[in-house]
Formats: structure tokens, C-alpha cells, sequence
């Protein structure tokens, strides 16, 4: 089977790249675009099942392998340290298999990307010690950090602009419907001590999806486009390019934005699910999974709706909306409610949707400040140096979570509010809005004069 090319035209044919600085973007035709949006669509959807696995079965995890020695104290300080260690393997994978995106294509490295996190997260279902699944978390953390910048960049290149702010959150909701699947599945078979290597074997399943991205999923023409120029002195890496100015500013910008809700996410909201296990997972071992559910559901539709409310209320003033409204509900989901309260998984359903509007956000707006050589790499690192923030977060709230006596609520409160700090990020951003046709040009007004 052979990967599907992208040609140009008779009428470009004449045109060198000695000759020119620019070549022409042939756009894909409507059938290759569905299947670039299929294909990053399940990428990402895995990429969220992944996310998700730990959360859920990381108390099961922690009651088998510590034996006993296991205390609920411990096993939260576990999870954290699982969590912390997924955190800086997706860091770490976004930036170096997003600047291989910029290298070797989008596909290629999405594929790459989708093989590392399968094959070690199905590894998990044989470890014997907590340790050695802290080292797999770290490896599936690389290949979970490096599909989304590869991914966005693909799609953001290859759909119409018109179609971007609709695309984003496709893509956006990718990721939270993977962890809807999976908290659908773990309440058809419980997560026990006894029973949860079953879900690790799961994990895998994606391994032939990205043997399918690989050898069969088109290029973006636009990156394709760029391996005919003269590169003069352009630096050897994207990553020194956009460590200098004039890109040094709007990457640390990216990097600002894309920190505080990844911190928020997973060093405030996750412990909804460990309290709720905590509370009623001996009368119904479910209600964890039924909790991770309405959250996803949530999220699933929030992320899908992030990039319509930033194309309709703007950029800026968006995200400071949704960082209002993310610090208020997560703090009112820790102290105004409980697990087993009826109230408890309306208010998870409200935060899951609320808090998850930037990752349908992000997509259409990180994509827009970076020219096309460098676009992956900025996406990437503008995504994932949070995650580096997010590991340090996580690993902050566990040590909160023993200072306040293993309380869930008062943890969750107080790294809540991270997302305060969104209202005050914002206002150094560019307003993309009425530039975001530039995002598809290289010459971007940003990064006009760059080599």
C-alpha cells in the first residue's frame, strides 16, 4: 500500500524551486480532506482514551501492586506521580515529534506518534511494581504529547479557513469523546484490584491506526509546499527559529495560554475522579466511572463548542470568559457538592463543559500564530511546555493533598485557581480575529521579513 501524494498542477510544473521563494499551495481535494479529519480525529480520540486511563484505574492500580502497604493517602500521592509522569513524557513528546512534523511531515509523525503511546500503554497490562508503570506513563506521555501538534497543524492546513473555527472543534472534542468511550467501557467490565490489566490490553488496539496514518494519510500541501524553497539561512531547527526574536514573543505568548488550562485540568479537576472513588467506590464500585462519564460528555461538547464561541466572540475576550467561568464551577464542583450529593454530576457536567471550551479554543487559535515552516513546532511547544507547568502543577497539588490531610475538596480549590490567572494572560495576546486568513501564508504579520 502506498501513501496517497498530493500533486501539483500542469501549470505549476515550470515553476523551480530555485526560482522562486513561494511555491503554490494545491489545495487537497474534498474526499482527502474527510480523511485527514477522520484520521487526526481518531488519533486524537485515542490520545484521549490514553489520558483518561489513569485517572480512572490508578487506585485499582495502586490496591493491587502496593499490596499491603496501600493507604488512600499514598494511593492519591500515586496518583499524582502517575499523572506528573504523563505530563512531562507529553512535553517532552510534543516538542521534539512536533519539530519532527516541520521535518519529515505532519502524517508521518502523527503515525509515529499513535505506534509509541499504544505499544507502551499496552505494555502496562504486564508491569509488576508501581515503578515500572511510572516509566511507561512517561513513554506513553511521548507519543500522547507529540499527536497534537501534528495533528492540528495537518487539519488547520488542509480545510478551508472558512471551515477552521467548525474543524477546531471537531478536534477539540476529539480527545474528551476518547475518554467518554472509555469511562462507557469501564462500566461494562468494573476496575477492581483484581480486574484492570483487561483495560491496558485495550490500549493497544490503536497501534493499527497508526500503521494506516503512516503508509496511507495525504500530506498537507502547504507543508509539502515549503520543501521546495530556498531555506538561505534559515536555522537548522524550528525550535531555534522560534527561540529568537521575532517568533521568541509570540511562543512564549502560546506557551502562556496553553499552560493554564492544561494545569487546571489536571492539577484541579482530575481529582474529582479519585474523590469520587474514594466516597463511593465501596458500595458502587462504578460511580467513578459514571462520574468520569458526565464529565467527558461535558467536555466532549464544550471542547466541540470552544472554537465556534472564540469565532463569535473573538479570541481574547473568549478566553477570558471561559477562564471566569472555569475557576467558579471547579471550585463550586469541591465545595458546594459531593459525590453520591444528586446535585454532584450536574455540576461535573457544567465544569467539564465550561473548562474544556479552551481545547476547542486552542486548536483554532495557536495554529494562527505561527508561519507554515515552523507551525507544528510552535503548536507544539506552545501546547505542550504547559504540560511541563502541568507535571510541576500536579506534583504541587499532590503535596497539597497530604498538607490538607488527603482532603479532595480543599486540593481541588485551591489549584482551581490557576484558571484565575487566564483573565490576566489574555490581555498580551494578538487579537487573531481579523487576521486568521494570514495563517495560512508563510509571509504571516507576525513573522513578515523572517528568513
Amino acid at each position: 500500500m502506498s501513501r496517497m501524494r498530493v500533486t501539483p498542477h500542469a501549470s505549476s510544473s515550470s515553476v523551480s524551486p530555485e526560482s522562486t521563494a513561494v511555491m503554490r499551495v494545491v489545495p487537497l481535494q474534498r474526499p482527502a480532506r474527510i480523511v485527514v479529519l477522520c484520521a487526526a480525529f481518531g488519533a486524537l480520540l485515542f490520545d484521549g482514551f490514553e489520558l483518561g486511563l489513569m485517572p480512572l484505574a490508578s487506585l485499582s492500580v495502586s490496591r493491587d501492586l502496593l499490596g499491603d502497604r496501600y493507604t488512600p493517602t499514598l494511593g492519591g500521592d500515586w496518583f499524582a506521580r502517575f499523572t506528573a509522569a504523563l505530563m512531562f513524557g507529553a512535553a517532552i513528546g510534543g516538542i521534539l515529534l512536533g519539530s519532527l512534523g516541520d521535518r519529515i511531515g505532519r502524517a508521518r509523525a502523527m503515525g509515529i506518534s499513535v505506534l509509541f503511546y499504544s505499544v507502551c500503554a499496552g505494555l502496562g497490562a504486564w508491569v509488576q511494581t508501581q515503578e515500572q508503570m511510572l516509566v511507561l506513563r512517561f513513554m506513553v506521555g511521548l507519543g500522547v504529547g507529540g499527536v497534537w501538534p501534528n495533528a492540528v497543524a495537518l487539519v488547520a492546513e488542509c480545510w478551508p479557513d472558512k471551515a477552521r473555527p467548525a474543524v477546531a472543534g471537531v478536534m477539540g472534542a476529539a480527545i474528551n469523546a476518547g475518554i467518554l468511550m472509555l469511562s462507557q467501557l469501564a462500566q461494562l467490565r468494573s476496575l477492581t484490584a483484581d480486574s484492570w490489566r483487561w483495560l491496558f490490553t485495550i490500549a493497544a488496539v490503536p497501534a493499527a491506526l497508526g500503521m494506516l496514518v503512516w503508509f496511507v494519510l495525504p500530506e498537507s500541501p502547504a507543508w509539502l509546499a515549503t520543501r521546495g524553497r530556498k531555506t538561505g539561512d534559515r536555522p537548522t531547527t524550528p525550535v531555534r527559529l522560534l527561540l529568537r526574536p521575532p517568533l521568541l514573543r509570540i511562543t512564549l505568548i502560546g506557551i502562556m495560554l496553553g499552560s493554564i488550562p492544561l494545569v487546571g485540568a489536571w492539577a484541579a479537576s482530575k481529582w474529582m475522579i479519585p474523590w469520587a472513588d474514594q466516597i463511593a467506590g465501596v458500595t458502587q464500585p462504578d460511580y467513578k466511572a459514571m462520574t468520569q462519564g458526565w464529565w467527558a460528555l461535558g467536555a466532549m461538547l464544550g471542547s466541540f463548542a470552544g472554537g465556534q464561541i472564540a469565532s463569535l466572540l473573538g479570541r481574547r475576550r473568549s478566553y477570558f470568559l471561559i477562564s471566569l467561568g472555569s475557576m467558579a464551577l471547579t471550585i463550586a464542583m469541591f465545595q458546594l457538592t459531593a459525590p453520591l450529593q444528586p446535585s454532584f454530576l450536574w455540576i461535573v457536567l457544567a465544569q467539564g463543559f465550561v473548562a474544556t471550551l479552551f481545547f476547542g479554543w486552542l486548536p483554532l487559535y495557536l495554529p494562527e500564530l505561527f508561519p507554515t515552516h515552523v507551525r507544528a513546532t510552535g503548536s507544539g511547544i506552545s501546547y505542550n511546555v504547559g504540560r511541563f507547568a502541568t507535571a510541576g502543577g500536579v506534583l504541587a497539588a499532590g503535596a497539597l493533598f497530604t498538607a490538607f490531610g488527603g482532603s479532595y475538596p480543599a486540593v481541588g480549590s485551591a489549584a482551581a485557581l490557576i484558571y484565575g490567572l487566564g483573565m490576566l494572560a489574555i490581555a498580551w495576546a494578538p487579537d487573531t480575529t481579523r487576521t486568521s486568513l494570514a495563517f495560512v501564508r508563510s509571509d504571516h504579520p507576525e513573522t513578515r521579513g523572517t528568513p
